[in-house]
């Protein structure tokens, strides 16, 4: 029922479509969403999972996670970082990946919604460490489409890499896009 109201928003009200899927088989990666302009990328995030009835995670610190919202924050894939005991943050997400069965990181490399000139690389290096592929994901609002890629594991070359990814990215356009990073 909820996946037919998702359905529903996101396609008629909204207008918006996907392109592409994330096999069921894929049980473990790092979802790198490009651009992340506006608060909308997460609903625009939440309706797709919705929709492709698929667990999607996202991480964030453990005091996020106590009443009363701990609950509704694990119930949409939330899952509590520890970073005690001196972890550095790529160390204690490679935990968490670790730890599961299953865990589909989303994740923005921008690191906020405004203006910067390169990404950060910790998403690549959590794939990397947890010997995981990463899923190239780009929320384009002038399209209205969510355009999904082919998983690729990451060879240890980031510059090599990186151009893959930001091939991927051409051509997208974020909610506002004088806030998108430029490759």
């Amino acid at each position: 029922m909820r996946r037919q109201l998702y359905k529903f928003i996101f396609f008629k009200l909204l207008g918006w479509k996907i392109n592409g899927t994330i096999d069921e088989e894929l049980k473990k990666c790092v979802i790198i969403v490009i651009p992340h302009t506006c608060n909308f990328d997460f609903f625009i995030g939440l309706f797709t999972r919705g929709i492709m009835n698929m667990e999607m995670n996202f991480v964030g610190k453990k005091e996020l996670f106590v009443f009363p919202f701990g609950y509704y924050f694990r119930s949409i894939g939330g899952a509590a970082l520890d970073r005690s005991g001196g972890k550095n943050l790529v160390d204690a997400i490679v935990d968490i990946f670790n730890s599961r069965k299953v865990f589909r990181l989303a994740i923005a490399p921008e690191g906020t919604r405004k203006k910067v000139s390169e990404l950060r690389t910790g998403f690549y290096y959590i794939a990397l460490k947890a010997g995981v592929p990463i899923v190239p994901v780009a929320f384009d609002y002038e399209k209205k489409e969510v355009k999904i890629g082919n998983p690729f594991n990451p060879t240890g070359n980031y510059d090599e890499d990186f151009k893959l990814i930001s091939n991927f990215y051409k051509g997208v356009k974020g909610r506002f896009p004088e806030r998108q990073i430029n490759f």
